[in-house]
């Protein structure tokens, strides 16, 4: 199979790699983390004016008609440098509802305030207690004169803090984790009876916990097919996965880079760590986690780009590698490194923090394991 990138695609990753080196350094990720917003509202516009914002919308829709395989490209460029801006949150999550739920309407109003970067989006789906089961949903949306009145709350709400928008799960039918009742909604973050209370994740991202008291809803919120919300949930997801095994395999390469580099200056016994055999079999190892998560990444990519059944499948075997991977990667560079190995004055910690994000988001480790082996069986059956 060929993996060349085409020239579109080098053009897009050069230019990511340009910013990142310019921008994106530790300091840079400290001083946005001492901020409300805990980004860069000029470096957000930045990302419109370059087009960055529009990859994966179509052309119609004011982007550049980008595959998941130029999402690819774009995340692990990105994924190098301790880049703050939401657009997993906002661009790939949110925008992946509305380019395949979004009516015509919905789509003309939300995708250009997206593309054109004036507008901020948040999925909330987690509520206290629901675990990574996407189906347990208690908020609740009731019928009323001209539309729905929303009820209940949602936690781990990452961008919520600044959202303009949101894409909230609600349940209109069926009740405890049944699959079929959930409908998504477009919520406007400014509405009556719509509070947050802000927090920091555990690698500096922000979002807030929310809460709706009897919010008002027109017709037009409603983002897809009321009741089968659960089907879009996870396809949408998926497209999430591929965006961020790419960002991981991105810092992951900045970690095993970093190690290298520093054991061949850090020396002990008069000499270089790195030429101790012991080390050099652990950064073997790193690199072939590496390499794992890479091939990973390019099939699920390949697989979501082509539409093909076995997309879910792929989706959750990088999601369970991602997480593997992330961990033993991250830790071993942590390790080699030695106490400043977590110091904030380094990139190691941080990247280490967003790995470690990244395999908790949406379902961790043995979550995807299990749905990896029960898509494999109904594939078998």
């Amino acid at each position: 199979m060929n993996f060349t990138l085409s020239e579109e695609q080098v053009l897009l990753q050069d230019s990511v790699s340009r910013f990142v080196a310019e921008h994106c350094d530790v300091s840079r990720h400290r001083q946005l983390a001492a901020t409300v917003q805990g980004y860069d509202p000029v470096a957000w516009q930045q990302f419109a004016a370059l087009g960055w914002l529009g990859v994966p919308f179509t052309e119609e829709q004011g982007g550049i008609g980008g595959s998941a395989v130029d999402v690819m490209v774009f995340c692990e460029a990105l994924g190098r440098g301790l880049v703050r801006e939401p657009f997993l949150t906002t661009v790939i999550t949110c925008g992946a509802f509305l380019r395949y739920a979004g009516n015509a309407d919905q789509q003309s109003r939300y995708i250009p305030a997206i593309v054109d970067g004036s507008e901020q989006w948040a999925f909330a789906f987690a509520e206290a207690h629901s675990g990574y089961n996407l189906a347990a949903v208690n908020c609740s949306a009731t019928v009323a004169k001209g539309g729905h009145v929303l009820n209940g709350s949602k936690v781990a709400v990452l961008n919520g803090h600044c959202a303009d928008r949101l894409v909230v799960t609600a349940r209109t039918g069926g009740e405890g984790r049944d699959r079929q009742g959930l409908t998504l909604f477009i919520v406007d973050s400014g509405l009556p009876g719509v509070t947050l209370e802000p927090f920091t994740a555990v690698d500096g991202s922000r979002g807030a916990n929310l809460c709706f008291d009897n919010v008002q809803l027109g017709d037009d919120s409603v983002l897809g097919a009321p009741g089968d919300g659960y089907t879009l949930v996870e396809r949408v997801i998926d497209e999430a996965i591929v965006a961020m095994g790419a960002e991981a395999l991105g810092a992951m390469q900045v970690l095993l880079d970093s190690t290298v580099e520093y054991t061949r200056t850090r020396e002990q016994f008069g000499q270089p760590i790195g030429k101790f055999q012991s080390l050099q079999h652990r950064m073997a190892d790193m690199y072939l986690k590496l390499e794992e998560t890479r091939s990973l990444v390019y099939n699920a990519a390949i697989q979501v780009s082509e539409g093909s059944p076995e997309s879910a499948q792929a989706c959750a075997a990088l999601k369970v590698k991602i997480a593997e991977a992330g961990k033993f990667v991250s830790q071993q560079a942590v390790q080699l490194h030695g106490g400043i190995g977590m110091t904030d004055e380094l990139v190691v910690g941080h990247h280490f923090k967003r790995l470690l994000l990244l395999g908790m988001l949406y379902g961790d480790e043995n979550y995807y394991l299990r749905r990896y082996m029960e898509l494999a069986l109904e594939s078998a059956a």
